[in-house]
């Protein structure tokens, strides 16, 4: 007995000595915290092939979380019921919203939810450049500003109001808004609930060039309610910065240059979970190479890092699925309306570009921790279909298994939106509970 209220007085005083949030304050929750809804955005899709993941993420979200889908328009709208009809999801399952901004990825440019003690809904509202465009265009083009000029007034006024997406949420959910000058997308922020964020280098400093990093995390801190952050270096090879770019050799690919919903999630509030190659692994491909030498460098950064408390985490490598790649031409002009995996010579930068005609290895983003954690849910992708191993598979499955007791764990097929940059966590965007 006096064990027990030993501990318990312990307990008691390490509770009490944390310190508590005013209840006006906005954070952003854990994504394994209760959610109200899951949003999806949804665009014109001719060759994408984005169209049946999202059918699948709808009929795996549908029964234990309400769903929410953005349009541009209303005749992309109806459209879009017809073709969800036809898979069999009926309009019961969904709510529409019309917010102008032509762009699937809802994570990235929509709102970055928060939540207060007094039941009130926020949101954090970043800046938008399409994903550090303009410094893309400055690398791609050696800084000649009429070809970064020309190309940046090219769908200008749509990607301005894509950048409007997250107020337009936060309008529509009567959210309290917190914004921020800091260029950021919601695919880059990975939280434990409790006052940690995990940053990527790689993301932050392209997007924000000539802003110092002090400033930076103050902004972070004030508009996501956190007092820690750790930085990691680099992310994933396959997922660098814009399309197409050369990784290594004759491997080329496209992405969004190191968000960490790639490479990098909390699975609590002291477990980190972090994209893995094994040493057996590293020399099978020079993609291989690359991911090892870089998760390798964050897994040192990790084990030296402590919480908002100060305390170590628990870190778990999950796998990476086998590289697949497709080998695809490249070629000096595809028509508009031709669905292919080849890729045109000028989407290339220049120093970096194979000769038309050229074979290359297109390689996607994929990766294991690109998932969703919702309502009695877990969203995975699979990689089985396409050559990788069944059984790093299935030890992916126990690994979340184990992280998130008593979810469902459903595997869907996103390869799909792999090939543009990014997985079913870039899909979707989680709005949390609000606090009773």
């Amino acid at each position: 007995m006096k064990k027990f209220l030993f501990v318990s007085a312990t307990t008691f005083l390490l509770f009490a000595c944390k310190e508590q949030r005013p209840a006006e304050e906005f954070y952003m929750p854990a994504e394994w915290e209760p959610h109200d809804a899951v949003w999806l955005g949804w665009e014109k899709d001719s060759s994408r092939g984005y169209y049946p993941v999202v059918t699948n993420i709808i009929k795996a979200l549908a029964s234990n979380v309400t769903v929410k889908i953005a349009f541009h328009n209303d005749t992309i709208l109806q459209k879009a019921k017809l073709y969800l009809a036809s898979q069999g999801i009926d309009s019961s399952m969904y709510k529409t919203y019309i917010m102008p901004g032509d762009r699937y990825w809802i994570r990235d440019h929509g709102a970055a939810f928060l939540i207060n003690g007094k039941g009130e809904l926020g949101v954090a509202d970043f800046d938008w450049n399409a994903y550090g465009y303009p410094g893309f265009l400055e690398e791609k083009y050696s800084g000649n500003k009429d070809s970064v000029q020309h190309y940046l007034n090219l769908r200008k006024e749509m990607r301005m109001k894509t950048g409007t997406v997250d107020s337009q949420m936060a309008v529509a959910e009567k959210a309290v808004i917190l914004k921020t000058n800091v260029v950021h997308e919601g695919g880059a922020i990975e939280v434990n609930g409790e006052g940690t964020l995990i940053l990527c280098e790689a993301t932050v400093f392209q997007r924000n060039p000539g802003m110092k990093k002090e400033y930076i995390e103050t902004e972070f801190k004030r508009v996501l309610g956190v007092s820690k952050i750790i930085w990691m270096k680099k992310g994933l090879a396959d997922d660098p910065q814009n399309f197409f770019r050369r990784i290594a050799a004759n491997y080329y690919g496209g992405g969004t240059g190191g968000h960490t919903d790639e490479f990098v999630r909390f699975s609590d509030a002291n477990t980190i979970l972090l994209a893995w190659v094994d040493e057996k692994e590293k020399d099978l491909n020079p993609v291989n190479r690359i991911n090892y030498e870089r998760m390798n460098e964050n897994y040192n950064i990790l084990k030296k890092a402590t919480d908002e408390d100060g305390n170590a985490f628990t870190i778990i490598k999950v796998p990476l699925p086998d590289l697949i790649t497709k080998k695809v031409q490249a070629r000096q002009k595809i028509d508009s309306g031709e669905v292919t995996f080849d890729v045109e010579l000028k989407n290339f930068v220049p120093s970096e570009a194979p000769k038309a005609g050229d074979s290359i290895y297109r390689v996607p983003a994929g990766s294991y921790m690109n998932y969703l954690v919702t309502n009695k849910t877990v969203l995975l992708p699979t990689y089985t279909a396409y050559g990788s191993s069944k059984e790093k598979e299935e030890q992916v499955r126990k690994i979340f298994e184990e992280q998130f007791p008593g979810r469902k764990i459903v595997f869907i097929d996103a390869l799909m939106v792999n090939w543009s940059g990014g997985g079913i966590h870039c899909s979707t965007q989680q709005q949390p509970s609000r606090k009773k």
